[in-house]
């Protein structure tokens, strides 16, 4: 019969053999240090949001999280989450409950700014998305389910997805949105995606599928998106008034101008500045002063308030020959 031997240590506790120990063991305490890390440096700066929701039947309840940006109570979250709000509330992991009002909202960008009574809060740092990796590790902070404080984490499963949204009769695609598989469930909308050194990254807004997140990507154009929504209360936008697609260029036109791709006008809206320009289906608008369109996400980052009212340069082919046209865009409405 074979006996069993105890191992212990020199104060004669239980001990494993260390030929026993995982081969990995090192890796995942350093996992585990990194993700519980994040959520510590995070955790007193992220919030649950209940929002008292106007209805056909009355008010309901609804929430999401939110992130602090600054110590004097601006938060930033989803705009679906606040979107039809009455009262907002914000609870954070030390107890305190805050009244919150909706500074700005732009559904276009899904993203919006509360900001919480009496300040006094622990903003979280803002990192940069343009940085990130497939496979990077990144740990999401939210309120799922209403459970405050609950911590997910996962690598970037994806980057440069695109994520469409609505207003009414404005519509836009949201770029490089960072798609995870860190559990997210209802209610994370509006929380922190952060990197492994805490900073935030994203804001988690939709579930793409089983085991699939996405999140808008915190860079240099959503920056520009928040300040305009605490200095402004909204986002202004330029319109030109088409419908395009990428297309290939013909293969001589690719030749001339050293790329491949132009926007492809499919349809153009009927009033709008590119009608009064007379673009045409089937044109290809290669450039807009002198900056190369490749995609329709180049023209909407071109699309700018700065360029409201000011005539911009069309550089476009049509029946195989290059041309140029001019056009004054005017604002986006998105009410």
């Amino acid at each position: 019969m074979t006996s069993l031997r105890l191992i212990t240590d020199r104060n004669g506790e239980l001990a494993l053999p260390s030929e026993e120990r995982l081969p990995d063991a090192d890796a995942f305490d350093a996992y585990s240090r990194t993700v519980a890390g994040v959520a510590e440096k995070l955790g007193p700066s992220v919030a649950h949001l209940a929002v008292s929701r106007r209805t056909r039947r009355g008010r309901q309840g609804g929430g999401g999280s939110a992130v602090a940006i600054t110590p004097d109570g601006y938060m930033l979250t989803s705009a679906h989450v606040v979107e039809s709000g009455g009262g907002v509330s914000a609870t954070f992991s030390d107890g305190r409950e805050l009244r919150a009002e909706v500074v700005g909202s732009d559904p276009l960008s899904d993203l919006a700014v509360v900001r919480a009574e009496n300040g006094d809060l622990t903003p979280a740092k803002l990192g940069d998305a343009d940085e990130l990796r497939v496979g990077q590790l990144v740990v999401a902070i939210g309120s799922p389910m209403g459970l405050a404080g609950t911590v997910t984490a996962g690598v970037v499963s994806a980057l440069g997805r695109s994520l469409p949204t609505r207003s009414r009769n404005a519509g836009r695609l949201v770029e490089n949105v960072i798609q995870t598989d860190a559990a997210l469930n209802p209610g994370n909308s509006g929380g922190a995606l952060a990197d492994g050194l805490g900073r935030v990254v994203g804001v988690n807004t939709a579930v793409a599928g089983v085991g699939l997140g996405l999140a808008v990507p915190i860079n240099e154009a959503t920056r520009k998106i928040v300040s305009a929504l605490i200095n402004d209360g909204r986002v202004r936008r330029a319109y030109i008034g088409i419908v395009g697609g990428t297309r290939p260029l013909p293969p001589r036109a690719a030749s001339r101008l050293g790329r491949d791709r132009a926007i492809e006008v499919v349809e153009v809206v009927e009033g709008s500045p590119a009608a009064d320009a007379a673009l045409r289906a089937e044109d290809l608008i290669v450039a807009v002063d002198g900056e190369p369109m490749g995609d329709v996400g180049d023209l909407q980052r071109l699309m700018v308030a700065e360029r409201i009212g000011r005539s911009v340069e069309v550089e476009l082919i049509r029946g195989g020959r290059l041309t140029t046209v001019e056009l004054t865009p005017r604002e986006l409405e998105v009410g």
